[in-house]
């Protein structure tokens, strides 16, 4: 007879089976979730988390796995800025602290630009220069140049130029965009006509193209480096105070002559301006003496009156009496 031997059931076997499949598919989707958690922290945004009914909780900005904001604060987009600023200071002696002003400038990475010297009526001199700085030392350059004397004036100013600057780069991408189009349609062009209206067409948006690239260097330039106009003039001399003040014999003597000739000059002065009316009053004077005034007519002498038997005769007095009146005639 033969014996039967008692079946297997596979149902253990099976279920270590899955139970392993489980265990791999659990691993493999817990590494997923930490690369995918880690790169969505590495871009500043948490990866969506799996809640108890198996729903995706919504993930939170900047946060982790437990829904903590993320402490890294955001970036900002790069700023340009054209600095400029203006210094007036009094110092006593202006080549030396000219010299400093450019040792400083060129040790910040800077340059010395325009410089003007010049001397006022009382022989102090002042000079003004520009210096280009970075805008990394900007700050550092200017406290310094302040401190080179005494500050008499100061302006500053920082005008933002972002928008004309992305303006300006995107304005050039679009022009090299239009100059290679044009370039490839006159390689495709047949017609000599098409390549001559071509070739102007170029030759403008190239120009244009230029003229922005030269506006980009200039910003970049004014931007980069930050512009101080310094000048520089020497103290006043202090006068010296005199012990006595009252003034005596001798001031009033020295003060007397300084009039008697200030006096003297004016009189000089006055005199030369009237010597010129003068002579020419003279020279008319002779000439009317001398040459006019004999060649004018004289006028006649008076005619006596006359009668047809002649001239009339002319009453003479009647000669006084010698002899003596009496006191009873009568004159």
């Amino acid at each position: 007879m033969r014996t039967r031997r008692p079946a297997r059931h596979p149902a253990p076997a099976l279920a270590a089976l899955l139970l392993a499949a489980a265990l791999a598919l659990t691993g493999c989707s817990g590494a997923g979730e930490d690369s995918a958690g880690s790169g969505a922290a590495d871009r500043g945004v948490a990866a969506p988390q799996a809640d108890d009914k198996g729903g995706a909780k919504e993930a939170v900005p900047g946060g982790t796995g437990s829904g903590a904001r993320a402490t890294a604060p955001p970036k900002l987009a790069a700023s340009h800025i054209i600095r400029t600023a203006s210094l007036t200071v009094r110092v006593k002696d202006v080549p030396k602290a000219l010299e400093q002003a450019r040792t400083g400038t060129e040790n910040a990475g800077g340059y010395v630009g325009n410089e003007t010297t010049t001397r006022d009526a009382e022989g102090r001199e002042r000079t003004q220069v520009v210096l280009r700085v970075p805008v990394e030392k900007y700050d550092e350059v200017l406290a310094a140049l302040e401190g080179t004397g005494k500050l008499l004036d100061r302006s500053a100013k920082a005008e933002d130029v972002t928008d004309q600057v992305v303006d300006v780069e995107s304005r050039i991408k679009t022009q090299r965009a239009s100059v290679a189009r044009i370039r490839e349609l006159m390689d495709r062009a047949g017609k000599l006509s098409d390549v001559v209206t071509l070739e102007g067409e170029l030759s403008s948006r190239q120009a244009d193209l230029e003229a922005l690239l030269a506006r980009q260097e200039s910003l970049k330039d004014r931007t980069s480096l930050a512009t101080i106009t310094l000048s520089l003039s020497e103290s006043p001399a202090k006068k010296e105070a005199k012990e006595d003040d009252d003034p005596g014999f001798v001031d009033a003597l020295a003060g007397g002559w300084n009039a008697f000739v200030t006096m003297l000059r004016w009189l000089a002065v006055a005199f030369g301006a009237v010597l010129p009316f003068a002579a020419v009053a003279a020279l008319i004077v002779l000439l009317w003496l001398r040459v006019v005034r004999p060649r004018l007519p004289r006028r006649p002498a008076p005619a006596s009156a006359t009668t047809a038997l002649g001239p009339l005769p002319t009453a003479r007095p009647a000669p006084e009496s010698t002899q003596p009146r009496t006191p009873g005639e009568r004159d």
